[in-house]
């Protein structure tokens, strides 16, 4: 039995772009597998390493809860929780953080990101890969849909199952990251890595028109019309590779490649494919009601606790906790 495992940190209003194309759309398509259990969550826990306003924090992890369902992320073909509701995390995150080397957790990209940039690195930042790794393993988890950046923690995740396996038996198995290499990184609207922290993302679900201006705004060489353009680091190009269909596609290819598209005609078609291919996704999205979406997580967690509380009873009975 394959045991598909993922989730997304509410710490901004919206997914966005880099969210869907990088992780959330491989939890939609994945759930199509047979012989598969599919778990994906809400890792408000996570989220506290950055944000300090509760009421932001509740408002956010309802946001993206909705719009996992508005993807298209289906509560009849997978598990769909708030990690908070399944408190076995937290449990096997300190047991997991008696067992981690220091040095493990300093090499974290996060945690270095941090330091080189001057933040405060709290002590929750410094752990955050043991609870990723409490959160993947306390599922018995084989795959783990994640963007490219997110692979160093799957990595640690089964370093940290060796090493409990290594003192107390077999007992976790050990994960593999699954990741789109074509997709697995989205550029931001600046150039840069799309992040929430870079505050340069696009999302599926804002105000259509802050979407356009967003589009609308993305930074071009000083190329006219006439002028052939590259398609290498062509933000326009790259976005309306991952939305437009493809005619389009190729229809700006070649108009860029031989010169005739200027890039203000070229953002106008990007922005009407990227409101057509995610138009289906914004209506669904306003459908779904918070009551709908107490219902769906309240299931979620009691399916969740069966397996998490099977794990946490074998791992408490090995390490001598009664």
């Amino acid at each position: 039995m394959q045991i598909f495992f993922s989730g997304t940190k509410p710490t901004g209003e919206h997914t966005h772009l880099g969210n869907y194309f990088g992780a959330i759309k491989q939890f939609v398509d994945l759930q199509n597998g047979e012989n598969r259990t599919n778990i994906y969550f809400i890792a408000n826990y996570h989220a506290l390493t950055t944000e300090r306003d509760g009421t932001k924090l509740v408002t956010n992890t309802w946001n993206i809860l909705r719009e996992y369902i508005a993807y298209g992320i289906d509560p009849k073909k997978s598990i769909i929780f708030i990690q908070s509701d399944v408190p076995e995390h937290t449990e096997l995150a300190w047991i997991f953080n008696c067992l981690t080397p220091f040095g493990l957790l300093e090499r974290a990209h996060a945690y270095k990101d941090a330091l080189s940039k001057g933040k405060e690195a709290s002590a929750g930042l410094f752990a955050y890969p043991v609870l990723m790794a409490a959160d993947i393993l306390i599922y018995q988890s084989t795959h783990v849909p994640v963007g490219k950046d997110q692979k160093q923690h799957v990595e640690i995740a089964r370093d940290i199952a060796e090493k409990f396996n290594h003192y107390y038996g077999e007992t976790f198995v050990l994960p593999q990251a699954v990741i789109m290499e074509e997709t697995a990184t989205v550029t931001g609207i600046d150039g840069e890595k799309m992040s929430k922290s870079y505050h340069n993302t696009i999302s599926p679900f804002e105000d259509e028109k802050s979407l356009v201006k967003k589009i609308m705004s993305l930074k071009t060489d000083s190329k006219g019309i006439d002028e052939p353009k590259d398609l290498a680091g062509n933000i326009i190009y790259q976005y309306l590779e991952l939305v437009g269909d493809e005619h389009l596609c190729k229809q700006v290819k070649e108009r860029f490649l031989k010169g005739g598209m200027g890039y203000g005609e070229a953002k106008k078609l990007l922005a009407q494919a990227m409101l057509d291919y995610f138009a289906p996704m914004r209506k669904k999205y306003h459908m779904i009601t918070q009551t709908d979406l107490e219902n769906i997580v309240k299931e979620g967690a009691i399916q969740a606790k069966v397996i998490a509380r099977r794990t946490i009873d074998t791992v408490r009975n090995k390490v001598g906790i009664v």
